[in-house]
């Protein structure tokens, strides 16, 4: 069981970035998926969390109308798209399988995590 997550890089204010998470070894669409993140100092946060039933999703406050989270059940990936992005948004990204909140502690299976750096 694997989670592969990808696509964080150095980007300016303003601009996006698309991170996927790609599973390995299970299926994705039995359990909700989640992006988290954790800067430096801070305790790892529940950025936007996809249900594995519905496909409902939820968004921190600070993220709302800016990441778009979304499964391909068919490639067995959940990508996070990030527009508008702020040097607040900076950290460490990680997607995790489990749920059915957006918790960490309600995920089992954690990706490696992609730096993600918002600066000009």
């Amino acid at each position: 069981v694997q989670l592969q997550a990808s696509g964080g890089g150095l980007v300016q204010p303003g601009g996006s970035l698309r991170l996927s998470c790609a599973a390995s070894g299970f299926t994705l669409d039995y359990y909700a998926i989640g992006w988290f993140r954790q800067a430096p100092g801070k305790e790892r946060e529940g950025v936007s969390c996809i249900s594995s039933s519905d496909g409902s999703a939820f968004y921190r406050d600070s993220v709302k109308g800016r990441f778009t989270i979304s499964r391909d059940n068919a490639k067995n990936t959940v990508a996070l798209q990030m527009n508008s992005l702020k040097p607040e948004d900076t950290a460490v990204y990680y997607c995790a399988a489990g749920g059915p909140g957006c918790s960490p502690h309600e995920y089992d299976y954690w990706g490696q995590g992609t730096q993600v750096t918002v600066s000009s």
